[in-house]
């Protein structure tokens, strides 16, 4: 990967290209291969890979994705990986048009839509992981009380302690770590609410 950190994404063109039902699984298969050609992605995603390089191209006109050292001899392969380790998109920076509400709005519950889907995936595969995972798998809801702030801090600390097991992980696995080791998704949502 090019950069090591989150690029945030502020403009609207951006924005759509990712907020693509195709294209964000795309990026998201992309970040758990870590680097992958268009026919590899096109079997994670049940798509052809002409279709597939049509995204991935676009993705990359964005600088969302980009290419990637070949990791076999074909010449004729292209890989892709992710530009950056990440990408944060925050509402304050789509609130100023009410054509940039209405794409953020939109992205934001086709990324939810995405990551409901993966989990009801897990549940309908639940009994294939055996004991192990499905006693690791978590499931819960915290119901608090807390200032804009406090939610805020919370955040940040989840952030950060996400970031050091990944980080750990991904040491380890480097190291020769691999036997039992899976891509795990994890769905944090904290927001206000009224009964």
């Amino acid at each position: 990967m090019a950069s090591k950190e989150n690029r945030r994404i502020t403009d609207l063109g951006t924005l759509k290209a990712l907020a693509h039902p195709l294209r964000m699984k795309l990026y998201r298969a992309l970040f758990v291969t870590e680097a992958a050609t268009a026919s590899q992605l096109g079997e994670l995603v049940d798509e052809a890979p002409s279709l597939v390089s049509y995204h991935l191209r676009k993705l990359a006109e964005h600088g969302l994705i980009e290419e990637a050292e070949p990791r076999s001899g074909d010449g004729r392969e292209r890989w892709w990986q992710p530009a950056s380790d990440g990408v944060t998109v925050r509402d304050e920076d789509f609130q100023d048009a009410p054509e940039k509400v209405a794409a953020h709005l939109a992205a934001s519950r086709l990324f939810q839509e995405q990551r409901s889907e993966l989990y009801r995936t897990y549940l309908d595969e639940r009994a294939h992981w055996g004991a192990e995972w499905n006693e690791a798998a978590g499931d819960s809801e915290s119901l608090l009380r807390l200032t804009a702030s406090e939610l805020a801090d919370l955040k940040k600390d989840m952030h950060d302690l996400l970031k050091k097991y990944d980080e750990e992980g991904r040491a380890r696995e480097a190291a020769g770590e691999t036997q039992g080791r899976e891509n795990v998704a994890l769905h944090v949502y904290g927001f206000p609410f009224r009964p």
